[in-house]
């Protein structure tokens, strides 16, 4: 089966696991349609607000640290094997847009993005971030997702739950490092073990490849990551079923975010960027062609509160 035709297949069963979702044109994703960019006109209010003598990365452009893994539908990679898609892809492209500027994408590593922007490699960072506390003493948050997570299990396994701290206890768990998600589970092992339950063993892992076999052969219990990814696996091949949500804050709420430098000066223009295609309807465009309008915003927000607040 072609790509286009598995991709599609996968979106027409994800509203199901997107509690309602509807996917993009009633027949899921046409990744064909997706190669399409949306654009949007420059926004005036927001070119107005790039403070006067900011030196971008590359003149002219936008340039965007993007993690390249094949992590639909947030990244994807085209027919071509060079031409980057994905949810992501089109928010910076939105950005970008309404900066005025052209779009500059740099396929990256989860580890490098960190560095890349605090050191001006890059303008902003759009790979999937959540707004942490220490984070925040680093870097300048825009937000324009929520952060959901999910816990998948092998189809066929016996787990039916993993809601809550006690339900990770003795388990081997799929999880990137450095991520909010490992945050979230090794507090969770922290207060197990003060209960005198097993700890949970980590399996680090950032390959798509390696994080399906290693729950597929048994050398993992469950894998928890971006529930929107974890929905697109399980549609698109029916071996893995979801078990349990977390939000990315937990205990609290979380949002994605557009990820820049400390005081740099653009988190006020790429905040009003975001909010004018929020309201212009560009934005629910990109979400619902990609089946993630779950985990749309109503605004954009700067710094809000995140994980660990």
């Amino acid at each position: 089966m072609q790509k286009t035709a598995l991709l599609t297949t996968a979106l027409l069963f994800s509203g199901l696991l997107f509690s309602g979702v509807t996917p993009a044109a009633g027949n899921g994703i046409d990744l064909k349609a997706n190669e399409t960019p949306i654009n949007v006109a420059a926004n005036p209010a927001a070119v107005a607000q790039i403070p006067a003598g900011y030196h971008f990365t590359v003149p002219g452009k936008f340039t965007v640290a993007i993690a390249g893994l094949n992590s639909p539908p947030l990244t994807l990679l085209a027919d071509d094997n060079k031409t980057m898609l994905g949810s992501e892809v089109d928010i910076a492209r939105l950005v970008a847009d309404s900066l005025g500027l052209q779009l500059n994408i740099v396929r990256t590593s989860w580890e490098d993005w960190p560095l890349g922007v605090a050191s001006g490699k890059y303008d902003a960072a759009i790979s999937n971030i959540t707004v942490t506390k220490d984070r925040k003493a680093k870097f300048d948050f825009a937000t324009y997702r929520k952060d959901s997570l999910g816990f998948y299990v092998k189809a066929d396994g016996p787990i039916s739950r993993i809601e809550k701290a006690e339900d990770i206890a003795g388990l081997r768990i799929v999880v990137g490092s450095g991520t909010n998600q490992e945050s979230i589970l090794l507090s969770w092992d922290q207060a197990n073990r003060k209960k005198g339950l097993k700890p949970f063993i980590p399996v680090y892992s950032t390959d798509d490849a390696a994080q399906t076999l290693a729950l597929q052969s048994g050398r993992a219990d469950a894998y928890f990551g971006p529930n929107v990814i974890g929905a697109w696996k399980a549609a698109l091949n029916g071996k893995t079923r979801l078990v349990g949500t977390v939000d990315g804050g937990w205990p609290n709420a979380a949002h994605i975010a557009v990820t820049l430098k400390k005081g740099s000066g653009l988190v006020q223009p790429v905040n009003t960027a975001l909010n004018g295609v929020i309201k212009g309807g560009a934005y629910d465009q990109v979400l619902n062609r990609w089946g993630e309008g779950i985990e749309r915003l109503d605004r954009s927000e700067i710094n809000p509160p995140g994980l660990g607040d």
